[in-house]
């Protein structure tokens, strides 16, 4: 099995940029009442596709899901803010690693082709 580590790398930077419009919007609502925290799933699937050999980056998307597994305070919200910015600290770090690396990918790329 080959992985296109380029079209991985740009899947895995997409899927970031969806994680963090996806905090944004869960910190804007910090609080609505009722409102429940989405994250998004990229990690868990590209290390499933690839366990069963089935991985194709072009096709790998990032999920949105509502875990519901957070407590919720008196209004039915379970948006911390802790976990957000933890989580978003933890995003920026993972962008900027796939940035790095696609530029490492890029600069071989022009290296092969000089």
């Amino acid at each position: 099995m080959s992985v296109d580590i380029r079209t991985t790398l740009e899947a895995a930077t997409r899927a970031s940029q969806i994680r963090q419009s996806v905090i944004a919007n869960n910190i804007a609502n910090l609080d609505t009442p009722g409102y429940r925290r989405r994250v998004v799933a990229f990690e868990d699937l590209f290390a499933k596709a690839m366990a069963q050999g089935k991985v194709d980056p072009n096709e790998l998307q990032a999920q949105l899901l509502a875990p519901m597994d957070s407590p919720v305070d008196e209004k039915g919200n379970d948006v911390s803010m802790d976990q957000e910015m933890g989580d978003l600290v933890k995003t920026a770090a993972a962008t900027k690693t796939y940035m790095k690396l696609l530029a490492k990918v890029y600069k071989q790329m022009e290296a092969a082709i000089g």
